[in-house]
């Protein structure tokens, strides 16, 4: 069974992690865990730009982005499907990435918190990533 959009919202807010699918060069599928914020209408993920799916997307933007329950929890899932658009606004990728840190991470910890002001540090090389989905597909139990 299908979710009702509020569902879906509330799934889709929860600490999770998607995995991002594309395509490589030569049309093979490659999927990644990213992090992910959905504010209703679109999903805002960030990446270095020298990152080799910024590559991938550039070729091809189709992609699908897929949310799955824990496995302490009833069977879930949530798949947008659709284009992502590359931003070059680094302001907005270290924000969102700042935002979602204490979404994924303990920030009581060091090392995170290092790797949050390396971050900080490289932030003109951070690209914001927006996959608004033409199709979306969920199930619940």
């Amino acid at each position: 069974m299908g979710m009702t959009d509020q569902e879906r919202d509330e799934f889709l807010n929860g600490s999770r992690y998607g995995i991002l699918s594309h395509q490589r060069k030569d049309d093979s599928v490659v999927a990644v865990p990213v992090w992910f914020e959905w504010d209703g209408t679109k999903a805002q993920m960030f990446t270095m730009g020298m990152s080799p799916k910024v590559k991938r997307l550039e070729r091809n933007p189709r992609a699908s982005l897929l949310v799955v329950n824990a496995v302490e929890e009833p069977e879930a899932w949530v798949a947008l499907e659709g284009d992502v658009t590359i931003r070059q606004d680094s302001e907005s990728a270290f924000a969102l990435a700042e935002r979602m840190a204490p979404r994924y991470w303990d920030l009581t910890d060091e090392g995170r918190k290092q790797t949050l002001e390396l971050w900080r540090q490289a932030k003109a090389a951070l690209l914001l990533l927006e996959l608004a989905p033409t199709k979306i597909r969920s199930f619940k139990d």
